[in-house]
């Protein structure tokens, strides 16, 4: 972990489960119980990192960034979520830009189907990984993954239909 940050975070989501939910076992058992959840909430991490890079290879068609491995740490989502307070660029041509692809982006989420819509934001935007997004949505673990793909496949092609190369 390179953050030491996410790594104090994960750190802490970890004690937080075993706390929750072994509190009742007796004290020797619990350092074996923890390295065990803490080995699957950093799984749980790196999946949720790898599902919003998917999302962000997607996104990064929109930027207008040249060099090869400025490109590669190009985050999309970050960029466009950042307020308008921000120096994102003094350029007004590319503040407009920005902000007719996020009218863009909110109108296609908008056409979506309420679940759909519903899976996807839960699952790439609130990084939510496939179970807990079943506990929101009261369903199940599979029909978050079909929600999430259906909402992947309208979202390209709506983004497509409107002139957004992706």
């Amino acid at each position: 972990m390179q953050d030491e940050h996410v790594a104090l975070d994960i750190v802490q989501d970890a004690m937080m489960k075993l706390t929750e939910k072994y509190a009742h076992k007796p004290p020797e058992q619990l350092p074996l119980l923890f390295q065990r959840i803490l080995q699957n909430t950093i799984r749980d991490f790196y999946r949720r990192q790898k599902s919003r890079s998917s999302w962000i290879m997607l996104f990064s068609a929109f930027s207008s960034h040249q060099d090869e491995k400025e490109h590669e740490d190009y985050d999309f989502l970050e960029t466009q979520a950042a307020n308008r307070d921000s120096n994102y660029g003094n350029d007004p041509h590319k503040q407009l830009e920005q902000s007719q692809v996020i009218a863009i982006v909110e109108k296609a989420l908008e056409t979506l189907p309420a679940r759909q819509r519903e899976a996807f934001l839960l699952r790439y935007w609130e990084e939510m990984d496939v179970s807990e997004a079943a506990k929101v949505m009261g369903c199940s673990e599979g029909s978050v993954k079909t929600h999430c793909s259906r909402a992947t496949h309208a979202l390209v092609a709506l983004l497509k239909a409107k002139g957004v190369k992706l």
